[in-house]
């Protein structure tokens, strides 16, 4: 573990992979910690992988809120230049991905851009579905905080998955004890997404572009994935049939097959 400053705040990454080789770095979601992302960095062995806590999550520290998104690639931008990184492939989902837009349109150290699960903000956005809402806020009182997880996270997995992979989500669960958010850091990253709108500026990129989404996404709907690949001049966009929210932990090998065709093509 490594520890990037901005602005006051420390900021923990993991740098791993062959000194020479291209560098990938993946941006986490809403409260979600670098453990999201270990399906795809034991696959990309052949890279340099960074992974990093978000501001409030995990090993990163706390700073006073609000939060924006513009902070959090900020953040971004902290890390890599702490890690000595010039040029990345960048990959993003939920909120990473929109992490990722920002840095993307805002910094010059981007050699090619994944959107996983994300949206570009605005009015033709597509919102969190009123029964996911629900969901999320009305957490039953005698719960603890492992079962208040899982209720939170139900939505983001398949029945499917869910039910045949006991074992994942039980080490998720524990991860997720481990680095989760307090409850304001929740709220500031929560506000931070809600206010994201990057709709109006999207056509600006010019750099390869990849979006994949879930087509039974119930957090963020598919809508989103299809409005960002239409937005972004010359995006690459795959939709994953029956794919859930967290898509590249239910399916990793068809994720990391068309990301690392993505990366070569880049």
């Amino acid at each position: 573990m490594a520890y990037a400053m901005n602005d006051g705040a420390r900021l923990a990454y993991e740098f791993d992979g062959p000194e020479d080789a291209p560098v990938v770095t993946f941006v986490e979601g809403l409260s979600y910690g670098t453990w999201m992302w270990g399906w795809q960095r034991e696959a990309f062995d052949e890279y340099r992988t960074l992974v990093w806590d978000n501001r409030g999550t995990g090993d990163s520290d706390e700073p006073e809120g609000p939060y924006t998104v513009a902070d959090m690639a900020e953040d971004l931008d902290a890390v890599l230049d702490d890690a000595g990184v010039e040029r990345t492939h960048l990959v993003g989902a939920s909120l990473g991905g929109m992490i990722a837009q920002e840095y993307a349109l805002e910094y010059d150290r981007v050699e090619s851009l994944a959107l996983l699960c994300t949206t570009p903000g605005g009015d033709d956005a597509v919102p969190i579905p009123e029964e996911t809402r629900a969901r999320m806020l009305n957490v039953p009182e005698e719960y603890g905080p492992a079962e208040t997880i899982r209720h939170k996270m139900r939505p983001a997995f398949t029945d499917e998955f869910w039910e045949r992979e006991p074992e994942v989500i039980d080490r998720i669960v524990d991860w997720r004890l481990d680095t989760d958010p307090s409850d304001r850091a929740y709220e500031w990253q929560s506000a931070a997404a809600a206010e994201f709108d990057e709709s109006h500026r999207l056509d600006d990129l010019a750099l390869p572009t990849l979006v994949l989404h879930g087509a039974d996404d119930h957090v963020l709907p598919v809508e989103n994935g299809r409005l960002l690949a239409e937005l972004i001049p010359g995006a690459t966009y795959a939709e994953i049939e029956g794919g859930s929210h967290l898509f590249f932990i239910e399916r990793p090998e068809r994720v990391n097959d068309q990301l690392r065709e993505f990366f070569s093509d880049a």
